[in-house]
């Protein structure tokens, strides 16, 4: 045999020895690593459908607040369990591969300081995204208007997901908006333990404003009576009385506090019971 051939048979043998240990390893916690966010991903999902589970077959027809925490952090948790995770697998494989990682310390800080600059922005919204979730803000379910820095018009919908970095919501119309969680200026949570669903009734200035308060509140006392709108009211709904005043026409508002989320299913139905009431009565509404 050759010099050549015995270069390249002690090279082929290196690489065998080399592959059976350090690339074994490697491969071993290559697999680990997908094995362990397969089962991290498996209980999440298991812990959330449980808590949907209990959602679907609750009398209170709406998440409670304690659930919908649960619900936000079972996610978080395992974002950032999954995230400590990789960073170790992936220090542990660069150094299978025979690279000196305690000689990237140095390299490492360089780096780190120059994308700390342009990394401001995801450790802003990673910590708003932290007492988001530990301050109970909101969470999974929640019907939440947001106010986003640089966007004149406010983000509404419902939450569909709570990261440390952004928060995902469903408005009316089926579209999904990504809002940066150290973007977010103002919160304001529609579904956080009851809502209020307010009714402004326009009539004419001549109406006789006694007459009408006594066909709004029989409206409510109907309401609360009724086996389906029941569930959904904590009280029921009163008169406040004139809420604006013109020179021909008067707002009379009606408020019922409602759960979590339904007050606009509850302010629609209420909407169409007083029109039939006063057309019942012959009196119109104004527009």
């Amino acid at each position: 045999m050759n010099l050549a051939g015995i270069q390249a048979f002690a090279s082929s043998t290196d690489f065998t020895t080399w592959l059976r240990s350090s690339g074994l390893e490697i491969v071993l916690y290559l697999l680990g690593a997908v094995l362990f966010s397969r089962f991290a991903t498996f209980i999440r999902d298991r812990i959330t459908r449980k808590i949907d589970a209990g959602f679907r077959s609750s009398d209170a027809l709406v998440r409670t607040e304690a659930a919908k925490h649960r619900h936000a952090l079972a996610q978080v948790v395992t974002w950032v369990v999954l995230t400590i995770v990789y960073v170790l697998v992936g220090i542990e494989v660069l150094r299978r591969m025979g690279f000196a990682v305690t000689g990237l310390v140095a390299p490492a800080a360089v780096l780190g300081a120059a994308l700390g600059f342009g990394a401001q922005r995801i450790v802003q919204d990673i910590l708003a995204g932290f007492f988001l979730i530990t301050e109970r803000q909101y969470g999974f379910g929640d019907v939440v208007r947001i106010a986003v820095t640089g966007s004149a018009e406010q983000a509404e919908g419902t939450v569909e997901d709570v990261t440390l970095r952004i928060t995902t919501l469903r408005n009316a119309d089926g579209e999904v908006i990504t809002v940066p969680n150290g973007q977010i200026v103002k919160v304001t949570n529609l579904s956080k333990d009851w809502a209020r669903a307010a009714i402004d009734v326009p009539v004419a200035a001549s109406v006789d404003i006694t007459r009408v308060n006594e066909i709004l509140h029989a409206v409510g006392t109907q309401a609360y009576e009724d086996s389906r709108l029941r569930p959904l009211l904590l009280d029921e709904p009163s008169v406040m009385g004139v809420e604006d005043l013109t020179v021909d026409q008067m707002n009379i508002r009606m408020v019922a506090r409602t759960l979590p989320g339904k007050q606009f299913e509850v302010g629609r139905e209420l909407r169409v019971r007083v029109a039939a009431a006063l057309r019942r009565e012959g009196i119109s509404e104004t527009s």
